[in-house]
Protein backbone atom coordinates (compact mmCIF):
# COMPACT_ATOMS: atom_id res chain seq x y z
CA UNK A 1 0.00 0.00 0.00
CA UNK A 2 2.73 2.20 0.68
CA UNK A 3 4.77 1.65 -2.25
CA UNK A 4 1.84 2.18 -4.54
CA UNK A 5 0.76 5.77 -2.77
CA UNK A 6 4.46 6.67 -3.06
CA UNK A 7 4.22 6.29 -6.88
CA UNK A 8 0.87 8.35 -6.97
CA UNK A 9 2.39 10.92 -5.46
CA UNK A 10 5.35 11.18 -7.55
CA UNK A 11 3.29 11.32 -11.27
CA UNK A 12 0.81 14.15 -9.38
CA UNK A 13 3.85 16.06 -8.92
CA UNK A 14 5.55 15.84 -12.43
CA UNK A 15 5.97 19.22 -13.98
CA UNK A 16 5.80 21.64 -11.04
CA UNK A 17 9.73 22.49 -11.31
CA UNK A 18 8.32 23.80 -14.63
CA UNK A 19 5.57 25.29 -13.76
CA UNK A 20 7.01 26.86 -10.54
CA UNK A 21 10.19 28.62 -12.73
CA UNK A 22 7.30 29.74 -15.46
CA UNK A 23 5.86 31.41 -12.78
CA UNK A 24 9.35 33.22 -11.10
CA UNK A 25 11.21 34.03 -14.11
CA UNK A 26 9.69 37.50 -14.62
CA UNK A 27 10.28 38.28 -11.23
CA UNK A 28 13.76 36.78 -11.60
CA UNK A 29 14.38 38.82 -15.29
CA UNK A 30 12.79 41.72 -13.26
CA UNK A 31 15.63 41.44 -10.27
CA UNK A 32 18.64 40.85 -12.75
CA UNK A 33 17.49 43.93 -14.66
CA UNK A 34 17.32 46.18 -11.77
CA UNK A 35 20.63 45.22 -10.49
CA UNK A 36 22.10 45.50 -14.29
CA UNK A 37 20.85 49.40 -13.53
CA UNK A 38 22.24 49.87 -10.24
CA UNK A 39 25.49 48.85 -11.44
CA UNK A 40 25.84 51.25 -14.12
CA UNK A 41 24.58 54.31 -12.23
CA UNK A 42 27.07 53.61 -9.44
CA UNK A 43 30.10 52.96 -12.22
CA UNK A 44 28.54 56.37 -14.22
CA UNK A 45 28.78 58.02 -10.66
CA UNK A 46 32.45 56.50 -10.14
CA UNK A 47 33.55 58.29 -13.48
CA UNK A 48 31.77 61.68 -13.03
CA UNK A 49 33.14 62.20 -9.82
CA UNK A 50 36.58 61.21 -11.40
CA UNK A 51 36.15 63.82 -13.97
CA UNK A 52 35.44 66.24 -11.27
CA UNK A 53 38.42 65.43 -9.67
CA UNK A 54 40.84 65.42 -12.27
CA UNK A 55 39.80 68.55 -13.34
CA UNK A 56 40.25 69.96 -9.97
CA UNK A 57 43.22 69.48 -9.76
CA UNK A 58 44.09 70.16 -12.93
CA UNK A 59 42.77 73.95 -11.84
CA UNK A 60 44.59 73.93 -8.91
CA UNK A 61 48.18 73.65 -10.11
CA UNK A 62 48.46 77.08 -10.31
CA UNK A 63 46.77 80.37 -11.10
CA UNK A 64 46.73 80.22 -14.54
CA UNK A 65 45.68 76.92 -14.50
CA UNK A 66 42.85 77.61 -12.12
CA UNK A 67 42.25 79.96 -15.06
CA UNK A 68 42.27 78.10 -18.22
CA UNK A 69 38.13 76.71 -18.30
CA UNK A 70 39.21 74.53 -21.82
CA UNK A 71 42.01 72.79 -20.06
CA UNK A 72 39.97 72.01 -17.14
CA UNK A 73 37.24 70.98 -19.52
CA UNK A 74 39.72 68.63 -21.72
CA UNK A 75 41.33 67.03 -18.49
CA UNK A 76 38.18 66.20 -17.06
CA UNK A 77 36.53 64.67 -20.34
CA UNK A 78 39.68 63.07 -20.86
CA UNK A 79 38.68 60.35 -18.22
CA UNK A 80 35.23 60.07 -19.57
CA UNK A 81 36.26 57.90 -22.34
CA UNK A 82 33.66 55.63 -21.74
CA UNK A 83 30.44 57.76 -21.64
CA UNK A 84 29.17 59.48 -23.86
CA UNK A 85 31.19 62.73 -24.19
CA UNK A 86 28.48 64.49 -26.08
CA UNK A 87 26.28 64.34 -23.12
CA UNK A 88 29.05 65.29 -20.24
CA UNK A 89 28.78 68.64 -19.28
CA UNK A 90 31.85 70.53 -17.45
CA UNK A 91 31.86 73.38 -15.76
CA UNK A 92 34.85 75.49 -13.45
CA UNK A 93 34.50 78.55 -11.51
CA UNK A 94 36.77 80.56 -9.41
CA UNK A 95 36.62 82.87 -6.95
CA UNK A 96 38.28 85.93 -8.43
CA UNK A 97 39.22 86.46 -12.58
CA UNK A 98 42.45 87.83 -11.17
CA UNK A 99 43.94 86.03 -8.51
CA UNK A 100 41.72 82.84 -7.69
CA UNK A 101 42.64 81.28 -4.92
CA UNK A 102 39.92 78.40 -5.51
CA UNK A 103 38.38 76.18 -8.09
CA UNK A 104 35.28 74.69 -8.40
CA UNK A 105 34.65 71.98 -10.98
CA UNK A 106 31.04 70.82 -11.77
CA UNK A 107 30.41 67.70 -14.03
CA UNK A 108 26.68 66.36 -15.02
CA UNK A 109 25.77 63.75 -16.80
CA UNK A 110 22.46 62.75 -17.68
CA UNK A 111 21.53 58.99 -16.78
CA UNK A 112 19.20 56.82 -18.29
CA UNK A 113 18.04 53.25 -16.68
CA UNK A 114 18.03 50.37 -19.09
CA UNK A 115 13.95 49.78 -18.30
CA UNK A 116 11.59 52.20 -16.81
CA UNK A 117 10.79 51.28 -13.28
CA UNK A 118 7.42 52.50 -11.48
CA UNK A 119 7.68 55.24 -9.10
CA UNK A 120 11.26 56.17 -10.62
CA UNK A 121 12.45 58.73 -13.40
CA UNK A 122 13.75 57.16 -16.45
CA UNK A 123 16.33 59.97 -16.87
CA UNK A 124 18.33 61.75 -13.99
CA UNK A 125 21.17 63.78 -13.98
CA UNK A 126 24.50 62.61 -11.87
CA UNK A 127 26.65 65.94 -10.65
CA UNK A 128 29.44 66.25 -8.79
CA UNK A 129 31.55 69.19 -7.80
CA UNK A 130 34.93 69.55 -6.24
CA UNK A 131 36.78 72.47 -5.09
CA UNK A 132 40.22 72.75 -4.40
CA UNK A 133 42.71 75.58 -3.33
CA UNK A 134 45.03 76.77 -6.19
CA UNK A 135 48.39 76.38 -4.82
CA UNK A 136 50.33 80.10 -4.32
CA UNK A 137 52.86 80.58 -6.57
CA UNK A 138 56.60 80.22 -4.86
CA UNK A 139 59.01 82.97 -5.66
CA UNK A 140 61.93 82.14 -7.91
CA UNK A 141 65.17 82.79 -6.89
CA UNK A 142 68.29 83.21 -9.88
Amino acid sequence: MRRLCALTSRRGRRGVAAVEFALMLPFLCFVFLVTVDFCRVFYCSLTVTNCARNGALYGAADRSHALDGSGIQAVARADASNLDLELLDVRSSTDSNTDPTRVDVTVIYPFRTITRFPGIPAQTNLSRTVRMNVLPQTPRFN
